[in-house]
C-alpha cells in the first residue's frame, strides 16, 4: 500500500519535528519518518541532557560555595546515578512531549528507516514490512553523530562519545577530553565539577576556537582556576587500551609524551547521516558527509530538502527549528526570509557560560570594516557582585562608519539568556544609537549590554 503526503519529513530531531509541526499548521498533510527516538538526539542525547547534567553540577558548585553567602551545607556530595536518572527523566519527558505535539497537529508518524527510491519517493522499513510513501516534498532533516577517528573509536568503558558520556558506567578519576568545543568543554566543566583530574586537549591554538579570541583567553583563565589542565594546539595520536587505564600519547611542538588516565572523552565534531538514504541515486551533492543546498535548503533536486546538522554548520537546534519554518512555509507557497546565518547564536553551558553572535573582532578585521569595540566586566555589574558571579565580560564590536553591531561575544553568568538581546538587535538592524538609547532594567545582568555599547563609543558609566 502507497501512501501519498503534501510533506514527508525524514527525523524527527528540532528541524525535523518542528518543520512537520509548521507545514501541518499551513494546511498540509504531513509524515513524520523516524529510526530511533522521537526529538531525535538533541531531546533525546544532546542540547537538553547535556543541560540537565550541567544543572546539577551548578547546585554543587553553589553548595561548595554556601559558607560565602552566609549559609551552611554540611556533608556535601552527589549520587551520579540519581544526577544521570534526572538527566534521563528529563529528556523522556520532552521527547514524549514531541509525540504529543505531533500527534496533536494530526501528523502521521511512520517509525522507521527511510530510502529515496525517487527525488520525493520512498521505502520506509518499519516493524510490520516495508512501505512506500510518496510525498509532494521531502525534507531531510536525519542530523549527524560523533565523529569517530582512528584508533581514538569509543568503547562505551574507557574512551566514551556523547551518548556514553551522558550515561556514564562510572565516575571518572583522571579524565582526558579530546576536543574544546562546545560539547567538550561542556562535559569537562560538568566532571571537573564533580571532582575529576580533567585534562582538555585541543589541536587549533586556543580552547573554544571558534569564538572571539578575548573570549576563549578569558575562559581558560576560568577553566584553569577550576583546576583543569588545558593543552594547545597539541592532538592525541593514539590510545593503549587496558585493564582499568589508558595510555594517551599526546603530541605538541613535534615531541610526543604518554599521559594515562581512566577515562577519555573524545569530541572532535560530528559528521552528517547521509549513509543509506539513496541520496546520490537522486542526485544529491554531498561535500564532507553534509548536504550540499542553496540558502533557501533546496538540494538542487526539486522537490527535496535538507535542514540542520545534516545540511552543514552552524550545527545548532534552534539554526535547525528555523530552516524547519522556512522550507515547510517553501513548500506551502509562502515566501520567507533565507537564514543568516551571522545572525544565530551560539551558546556553550560551561562554567563560565559563553554565548556569541556574528564577527569575532578578528573576523571583523580581516573584512575589512574599521572597527569600535566595546567592553565591559561582569566586576562592574551590581547584579553580577550579589550573584556572587563577578567573573565575565561583554563584549560588542560596531562598524564605525554605520554603527551597525557586527557582533557580540560574552562570558559570565546566563550569558546564554543575555545574547538573545543582540540577537535581536542584529535582526532587527539595529544601531549603536538605538542600543543606547534603550532603557535597561536595574539591577540585571542585561545592564552590561547596554554599558558595553556606551564602552564603544567612550560612554561607558560604571567602569
Amino acid at each position: 500500500m502507497t501512501q501519498t503526503f503534501d510533506m514527508v519529513v525524514i527525523g524527527s530531531g528540532p528541524g525535523g519535528y518542528v518543520s512537520a509541526i509548521r507545514g501541518a499548521q499551513l494546511g498540509l498533510k504531513v509524515a513524520v519518518i523516524e529510526r530511533e527516538h522521537l526529538g531525535g538526539i538533541c531531546l533525546n542525547w544532546g542540547c537538553i541532557p547535556t543541560k540537565a547534567l550541567l544543572r546539577s553540577a551548578e547546585v554543587f558548585h553553589l553548595m561548595e560555595r554556601a559558607k560565602e553567602f552566609g549559609l551552611s551545607a554540611d556533608k556535601i556530595g552527589y549520587d551520579l546515578a540519581a544526577v544521570v536518572g534526572r538527566s534521563r527523566g528529563v529528556a523522556k519527558q520532552l521527547s514524549g512531549g514531541v509525540g504529543h505535539l505531533l500527534k496533536k497537529n494530526k501528523i502521521t508518524v511512520i517509525m522507521g528507516e527511510a530510502t529515496l527510491t525517487g527525488p520525493t519517493k520512498l521505502s520506509v522499513k518499519t516493524d510490520k514490512g516495508t512501505e512506500e510513501i510518496i510525498g509532494k516534498a521531502v525534507v531531510l532533516a536525519t542530523g549527524a553523530r560523533a565523529r569517530e577517528l582512528p584508533g581514538l573509536e569509543p568503547d562505551g568503558k574507557q574512551v566514551w562519545n556523547y551518548k556514553h558520556a551522558l550515561n556514564p558506567p562510572h565516575m571518572p578519576k583522571k579524565l582526558l577530553v579530546i576536543g574544546s568545543g562546545a560539547i567538550g568543554i561542556e562535559f569537562a566543566s560538568f566532571f571537573n565539577t564533580l571532582g575529576a583530574d580533567t585534562t582538555v586537549v585541543e589541536v587549533m591554538d586556543r580552547v573554544l576556537p571558534v569564538e572571539d579570541a578575548e573570549i576563549s583567553a578569558l575562559a581558560k583563565k576560568q577553566f584553569v582556576k577550576q583546576g583543569m589542565k588545558i593543552l594547545e594546539k597539541t592532538s592525541v595520536k593514539k590510545l593503549d587500551r587496558a585493564a582499568g587505564k589508558v595510555t594517551a600519547h599526546i603530541e605538541a611542538n613535534g615531541k610526543v609524551e604518554t599521559q594515562e588516565f581512566d577515562t577519555v572523552i573524545s569530541a572532535v565534531g560530528i559528521v552528517g547521516n547521509v549513509e543509506n538514504l539513496g541520496l546520490e541515486a537522486v542526485g544529491v551533492k554531498i561535500d564532507r558527509t553534509h548536504v550540499v543546498t542553496d540558502e533557501y535548503c533546496r538540494t538542487g533536486v526539486p522537490g527535496l530538502y535538507a535542514i540542520g546538522d545534516v545540511a552543514g554548520a552552524p550545527w545548532l537546534a534552534h539554526k535547525a527549528s528555523h530552516e524547519g519554518v522556512m522550507v515547510a512555509e517553501l513548500i506551502a507557497g509562502q515566501k520567507p526570509h533565507p537564514i543568516k546565518p551571522n545572525s544565530i547564536a551560539g551558546c556553550t553551558y560551561c562554567h563560565p557560560q559563553v554565548a556569541s553572535v556574528g564577527l569575532t573582532e578578528e573576523k571583523a578585521k580581516a573584512a575589512g570594516y574599521d572597527i569600535k569595540v566595546g567592553r565591559f566586566p561582569f566586576i562592574g555589574n551590581g547584579k553580577a557582585i550579589a550573584l556572587g558571579e563577578p567573573e565575565g565580560l561583554v563584549k560588542t564590536i560596531f562598524d564605525a562608519k554605520t554603527g551597525e553591531l557586527l557582533g557580540a561575544h560574552m562570558i559570565g553568568a546566563e550569558v546564554t539568556e543575555l545574547i538573545q538581546g543582540y540577537v535581536v538587535g542584529r535582526t532587527l538592524e539595529t544601531t549603536e544609537a538605538e542600543l543606547m538609547e534603550t532603557i535597561f532594567p536595574h539591577p540585571t545582568l542585561s545592564e552590561m549590554m547596554h554599558e558595553s555599547v556606551l564602552s564603544a563609543y567612550g560612554r561607558a558609566i560604571h567602569f
